[in-house]
């Protein structure tokens, strides 16, 4: 161990000769010249696993835990209301979603909020704001499906890119070039209906569900609190989760690359713990062991399904909940 608390042994002669090679948590493998500064090997440590965090958690921004339906029902383009001349456009869809199935809402730029509904219907608005470019020219598309239904910002057709469209389970085409259209989306949902959030640049803040909630943003803070599940992830924003349920049915992540995580859950819980931070701290009310530098493990209850909890630069917080 260095005195940067990257571990290192040296490597065989077939590997090469006076090399030294350091692993990073259980996938980074970090190789220097044996007579490079200490410093320079921090460096590379620091740089390669910002690196495959990113790549990380922008896979799983992408990946998400959807199951693919094939089955479209209905595609309805939005109608609005122009308000502010054309620089803003005020739009909503309202109707019943079951129990279990789910709203999927996903942008580009622009925040999303989610709230616990007081009736039976899913409410989801949005405002549309441009300043260099017309609103009308981003439109949303909504799509029932036998999974529920999902509601997309889609922007133009870039020339050379696939054609941009709305598809559910994260998939489709949505590039954009030169655009500022901003579209703002505010969810209400009741009890038991899955949300997914989705957007590239904006902050996410789902509070209050009595649902599962899976939201991610590459640009912006996420902020979920829900009876049920989640998950919640960002590339640079802070991550604040709290979730209500002891017991999962999947494994559970919680990732940045700059900024802190905060997960907080319910006592009785049973999981396995993975937390890291790289260049920050780690604190927790459950016990947790240091496995490394920046990496602590922990079973919480019985084990069971893992809890992962990271961030490159930043902090990581576990809390207990009520």
């Amino acid at each position: 161990m260095n005195g940067h608390g990257v571990p290192h042994y040296l490597l065989s002669e077939t590997d090469g000769p006076g090399r030294l090679t350091g692993v990073v948590g259980s996938r980074t493998v970090v190789t220097v010249e044996k007579r490079m500064p200490t410093e320079t090997i921090n460096r590379r440590w620091i740089a390669r696993e910002y690196t495959m965090r990113k790549t990380l958690c922008t896979i799983g921004l992408i990946a998400g835990s959807l199951a693919c339906s094939d089955h479209l029902t209905e595609v309805q383009p939005d109608v609005c209301s122009d308000f502010a001349g054309m620089s803003a456009q005020e739009c909503e869809w309202r109707g019943q979603i079951a129990p279990g199935k789910r709203i999927e809402v996903r942008g580009i730029n622009g925040d999303i909020e989610a709230s616990l509904a007081t009736g039976n219907e899913v409410v989801v608005s949005w405002v549309k704001k441009g300043v260099r470019n017309d609103p009308s020219e981003v439109t949303v598309e909504v799509v029932s499906h036998e999974d529920g239904v999902t509601i997309c910002a889609v922007y133009p057709d870039v020339p050379g890119r696939p054609h941009n469209e709305c598809l559910p389970d994260g998939m489709g085409n949505n590039s954009v070039r030169d655009n500022d259209v901003e579209v703002t989306f505010t969810v209400s949902l009741p009890p038991g209906v899955v949300f997914y959030g989705q957007t590239v640049t904006g902050d996410i803040a789902a509070e209050g569900l009595e649902s599962d909630a899976f939201v991610s943003t590459i640009t912006g803070d996420v902020s979920v609190s829900t009876s049920g599940l989640a998950t919640a992830a960002s590339v640079t924003g802070s991550v604040f989760t709290s979730i209500g349920l002891p017991d999962w049915d999947r494994d559970l992540a919680f990732c940045t690359v700059t900024g802190s995580v905060t997960v907080e859950i319910p006592a009785g819980t049973n999981a396995d713990v993975y937390a890291s931070a790289v260049t920050g701290s780690v604190s927790s009310d459950f016990p947790l062991s240091k496995n490394w530098a920046g990496v602590w493990r922990g079973t919480i209850g019985s084990g069971g399904r893992k809890l992962t909890a990271s961030t490159v630069t930043g902090s990581v917080r576990l809390r207990r909940g009520g």
